[in-house]
């Protein structure tokens, strides 16, 4: 019913952002082909949205409350379907309009990157025959397709779920029925899954026919992994295979030059990464097909005569239209990932104006790798954002810790309860507190701690806050905001239209001239992570060794090394300015030593509260 991401005819898509800032985004951009992926981690938000469009839209709402039988899986189910009613509304709409300037068929077309679908276009318009103009319009409205209507689902984001102190079946926990509502839906598209490999949840995949081959061969719904290395998207795409489920895409994203969560490797860098999947891409499916293949003919499904495509896609740190192209040239990627960028593109995200401007406004440490995350993870964060600002204010007032309000990082700690606690709840961070000055711990481990806790915020409520306060929602919503560092280097607040001309290279909108390669930006973030550990190793904070901080040291030497053979591939007059920052921090990690780990100067380099 409606079209899967492979049909974009544009080669970015906008990755999830948040909780909020693209759960509508797909109403925005889908019609002119272009994908984006909502995030199911809250379906409290989805159902505000769905009454919130369902209202602009006149569709007729029924609420579905907490309590309605399994309500989580119905209020996406519900959501996606409206989202996906009225992005067929939209492309019927643009199909049929005029080409004339301004209409939204001539706005699809003239977004496309240079193609042969740009191409027809522009022989269209040079066409003067009236009926054969007539013809060649027919045809572009035909090939005017959407974008996938994507979505996210955190994988570790897997809360159970109890009633009447019970625990239900694991199909109820938050990421089972999160696929259930998605599974559920008449979408066709992809499921996007990140933040690790959750065994019971990629199980529970086979559950559902539309992830499987119909009569026909085709997948309704596409699987897309999210994998940090190929090591990973091998024994992820070997789980799924053995259960007859086709991983369609790996979607790599670098570990540390993105928004959100940072899920840094031990010093394997993008570009290494991006070289083995290249080199190994038909080995990879093959190896896979065999699996797939089998699993398939004993489940007595329809089968397939050769291994599936597998799409390669990269994001996290492309800011330029150099980097884009260079890295569909030359590691032979399908697409590219923006995002942070799309920030600031309000016809794109949901961000308020308030957040609108301090995002433009960012530079240098506004934006920050911190310890806000529940999760135990390092978070970007924006520091000036209402979220933090709350934080900080609660702090002084000694009111540490924040409501509950939603519960979903609810996963781990039971540390003084038997039920399982947000760390960032005001309930544990009181308790915690209490309770660290009686820990062996020495002066400066208990300054650590006690700076730890108070620095986790409730990013699963207000990581929503920027479309319950831009859509009129909720007007007391304080939003945390999770650029990647490389918003540093924009202060436009943009079009679509402006934005994907900075993409496809027609015009530019990074405005800070010493804005640094993308490889070398992540390499940069690395340097500090390897000290950052070398800081908690030191303090007995980590469960790292010093053999394994000398493996991630020389990682980090690999990938220089593979950037300097690189280099002969750039443009004369960037070539000369990467090599200097090539030696520069080569030298910088060479000095560094394992062995003898110092902790001067490092405090400024690990995650802040």
């Amino acid at each position: 019913m409606f079209e899967r991401t492979s049909r974009s005819p544009h080669s970015f898509h906008i990755p999830v952002m948040g909780i909020g800032f693209t759960v509508d985004t797909p109403l925005r951009v889908a019609k002119y082909g272009i994908s984006s992926t909502i995030s199911l981690v809250d379906d409290v938000l989805i159902e505000q949205m769905r009454k919130f469009h369902c209202e602009q839209e006149g569709e007729p709402y029924k609420e579905i409350g907490p309590g309605a039988e399994d309500s989580r899986a119905r209020r996406i189910t519900e959501y996606l379907n409206l989202i996906g009613r009225i992005v067929h509304r939209q492309v019927q709409s643009l199909q049929a309009s005029p080409f004339e300037p301004g209409t939204e068929i001539t706005r699809y077309f003239e977004m496309l990157p240079d193609g042969a679908l740009r191409d027809s276009y522009e022989e269209m318009l040079g066409t003067s025959g009236v009926e054969a103009k007539l013809r060649a319009q027919r045809r572009l409205r035909s090939l005017a397709v959407p974008g996938g209507i994507d979505v996210n689902i955190m994988a570790k984001v897997d809360r159970d779920r109890y009633r009447d102190g019970k625990k239900l079946p694991p199909e109820h926990a938050d990421a089972s029925a999160a696929l259930r509502g998605y599974a559920n839906s008449a979408l066709e598209s992809a499921l996007v899954l990140s933040a690790g490999f959750n065994r019971r949840l990629y199980a529970y995949l086979a559950n559902f026919q539309d992830f499987f081959p119909d009569s026909a061969g085709v997948l309704k719904k596409e699987v897309v992994l999210k994998v940090s290395d190929y090591r990973s998207a091998v024994i992820q795409g070997r789980f799924l295979a053995q259960r007859g489920i086709w991983v369609s895409e790996y979607r790599i994203e670098s570990g540390l030059n993105c928004g959100g969560h940072a899920f840094a490797t031990k010093g394997l860098l993008m570009g290494p990464i991006l070289e083995e999947f290249r080199k190994k891409r038909e080995e990879l499916a093959a190896s896979l097909y065999k699996l797939y293949a089998k699993a398939l003919t004993a489940q007595d499904r329809t089968t397939v005569d050769s291994p599936p495509p597998v799409r390669i896609t990269v994001q996290g740190g492309i800011g330029t239209s150099a980097e884009h192209e260079f890295l569909l040239r030359r590691y032979e990627v399908d697409g590219a990932g923006w995002a942070t960028p799309f920030l600031l593109v309000p016809e794109v995200s949901n961000v308020d104006d308030e957040h609108l401007e301090k995002l433009s406004a960012a530079a240098g440490d506004d934006v920050y790798l911190s310890n806000s995350s529940p999760f135990g993870m390092p978070f970007w964060n924006l520091r000036n954002s209402a979220s933090e600002e709350a934080r900080r204010r609660r702090i002084a007032e000694g009111k540490p810790g924040s409501l509950c309000r939603k519960g979903f990082a609810k996963l781990f700690n039971t540390e003084f309860t038997d039920a399982p606690l947000c760390v960032a709840s005001r309930a544990y961070q009181r308790t915690k507190l209490l309770h660290l000055p009686g820990e062996e711990l020495s002066e400066e481990q208990l300054a650590e701690a006690l700076e730890e806790v108070g620095a986790k915020s409730c990013i699963c409520h207000d990581l929503g806050g920027g479309a319950t306060l831009k859509n009129g929602i909720d007007p007391d919503a304080t939003p945390a905001i999770c650029p990647g560092p490389g918003i540093a280097y924009f202060s436009k607040i943009a079009s679509l239209e402006e934005m994907i001309g900075h993409i496809y290279g027609r015009l530019s909108l990074i405005t800070s001239p010493d804005r640094p390669h993308m490889f070398i930006r992540e390499l940069l973030l690395y340097v500090e992570n390897l000290r950052c550990e070398m800081k908690k190793l030191s303090l007995g904070l980590t469960p790292a060794t010093s053999k394994s901080l000398l493996d991630y040291k020389m990682n980090l030497l690999e990938g220089i090394a593979h950037y300097r053979c690189l280099a002969e591939h750039f443009v004369h007059q960037k070539r000369g300015g990467f090599l200097e920052e090539l030696n520069k921090l080569q030298e910088t990690i060479e000095a560094i030593s394992i062995g003898e780990v110092e902790t001067s100067d490092m405090n400024a380099l690990c995650p802040e509260s």
